[in-house]
């Protein structure tokens, strides 16, 4: 389908967000970090976690009072080959970023590196993280709790977060290997793109409490946040698609982004308190970094995690399918048609962004204004 939204420059997009970030008391370092973050989804085409988010989950919280503008970033523990931190309900991107960059040095001195971190808010696309350490030409491993909405395997109650698990290696393609996906068979950031644009939820993706899949999408975020409905994991409902093994890799991110530090986890993640009150998230993230150099070298991985992603594109296809994708191809795709063209940017969210501007006084005239 044709693409009718206007393209917006990149560069204004991203000077913009640090602006507002820094309207809302985000240091400017730090605004950088976290707008780079949501362009990296738009770059590669995820847009339930780009552009779409920046006011709602960001700005909202920090003007909510939910989430600290200012990231008070403690380091708990550091050891040669993990690190612990505590985030104080900063910016999760800011607390990530520095995060990953402490343990690519381990990792680049000891093999690996692993760091957790606790008290933290969202991070943007877990994707993001893993990447840091496949363009440095390390293995990334990246994985976040998050607020509950999905339901354990013959639940409905909205236990596990959508718990993404997400890896990126390097490969001698132009591309790297990034899988980053949730654990659930979709996001809240999805559906909230859907009741955006009037679509369902296509069916399977949700159930209510009386078992059964929801579609209206604009009904699901209102039944998510109060319990009415679940999100269902990686497999959909019930077992005979095996929707116990996204419910048991969910459950792996949660108990690694809690158990290693101490952190909050399930029905503690809620966004409200026992009197209905907006409360911070107290999310808890880990990231782990392999250095190919200490087992056969970068050289010798990039070229065998080339050779499989080949061999799996030339191998036989379906009837009637034009091509096999392998992990972050589609990406690197979007990339190469945007990155001339710039950011597609909706009414819902131009509306937004005007919002933001017109709140902090801030002196922009946006492209579609003209």
């Amino acid at each position: 389908m044709a693409e009718t939204r206007p393209y917006i420059a990149w560069d204004f997009i991203n000077k913009f967000m640090i602006d507002a970030f820094v309207a809302a008391g985000v240091p400017e370092e730090d605004a950088k970090i976290c707008a780079d973050v949501l362009l990296e989804s738009d770059r590669r085409g995820i847009e339930s976690h780009g552009c779409n988010r920046f006011k709602p989950i960001y700005i909202d919280r920090i003007n909510a009072g939910i989430q600290n503008p200012v990231t008070n970033y403690e380091v708990i523990k550091d050891t040669p080959t993990t690190l612990v931190v505590d985030a104080h309900d900063g910016m999760g991107m800011v607390a990530s970023y520095k995060a990953m960059n402490t343990i690519i040095e381990k990792a680049k001195k000891y093999g690996m590196g692993m760091a957790v971190v606790r008290n933290s808010t969202h991070f943007g696309i877990a994707g993001y993280w893993a990447m840091m350490a496949s363009k440095q030409g390390m293995l990334g491993i990246s994985g976040t709790n998050a607020r509950p909405s999905i339901a354990p395997t013959f639940g409905v109650d909205n236990m596990l977060g959508t718990n993404p698990l997400t890896f990126a290696f390097p490969t001698d393609e132009p591309f790297d290997f990034v899988l980053d996906c949730a654990t659930s068979i979709t996001q809240r950031g999805k559906i909230e793109y859907y009741a955006r644009i009037g679509k369902d939820t296509p069916e399977g993706m949700v159930i209510g409490r009386d078992g059964k899949a929801m579609t209206d999408s604009v009904q699901i975020l209102s039944d998510l946040t109060t319990e009415k409905a679940a999100l269902t994991p990686l497999g959909g409902i019930g077992e005979d698609l095996a929707g116990y093994k996204g419910y048991g890799y969910a459950t792996v991110v949660e108990i690694l982004s809690a158990a290693l530090q101490g952190g909050q986890f399930l029905k503690a993640l809620v966004d409200r308190d026992e009197n209905g009150n907006k409360k911070p998230y107290h999310l808890g993230h880990f990231f782990i970094v392999i250095n190919p150099e200490f087992f056969l070298g970068e050289e010798s991985f990039r070229k065998t995690a080339g050779d499989i992603l080949r061999d799996l594109r030339q191998s036989a296809k379906a009837p009637g399918a034009k091509q096999i994708f392998t992990a972050g191809e589609k990406e690197y795709l979007v990339w190469q048609e945007r990155k001339d063209k710039g950011v597609p940017i909706g009414e819902a969210v131009q509306k937004e962004f005007m919002a933001v501007r017109d709140a902090y006084k801030l002196d922009y005239t946006f492209p579609w204004e003209k």
